[in-house]
């Protein structure tokens, strides 16, 4: 009976997400700039392809260590979401939000 059961559930789940549509929906225009600075060329590429220019800068400005804050965020970004950032860029693009978003 549990097999039954558990059989109607998946073929009821599967016919519902035949059925189902894509929701469609259009972003907002970017209004928001990143600050300008060396390295702001690679944070656009490598930051605001998924994220507003507004989002990263109403990052925490008060943290103790801004380097660190920032090395951490980045490293999440490669590491746990899988942001396609180089190895080689990571430096530069901590230097430039630390400059520009630091303090």
């Amino acid at each position: 009976m549990r097999a039954v059961i558990m059989a109607a559930a998946l073929v009821s789940g599967l016919a519902a997400a035949a059925t189902a549509k894509p929701i469609e929906y259009e972003l907002p225009e970017e209004t928001a700039e990143l600050a300008p600075g060396p390295g702001q060329d690679l944070a656009q590429a490598n930051c605001a392809a998924c994220h507003s220019a507004d989002y990263i800068s109403t990052q925490p400005r008060n943290q103790r260590d801004p380097r660190a804050f920032w090395t951490a965020e980045v490293t999440k970004m490669r590491h746990v979401y899988g942001a396609p950032i180089e190895e080689s860029d990571v430096k530069a693009i901590v230097d430039y939000l630390v400059a520009a978003y630091g303090k």
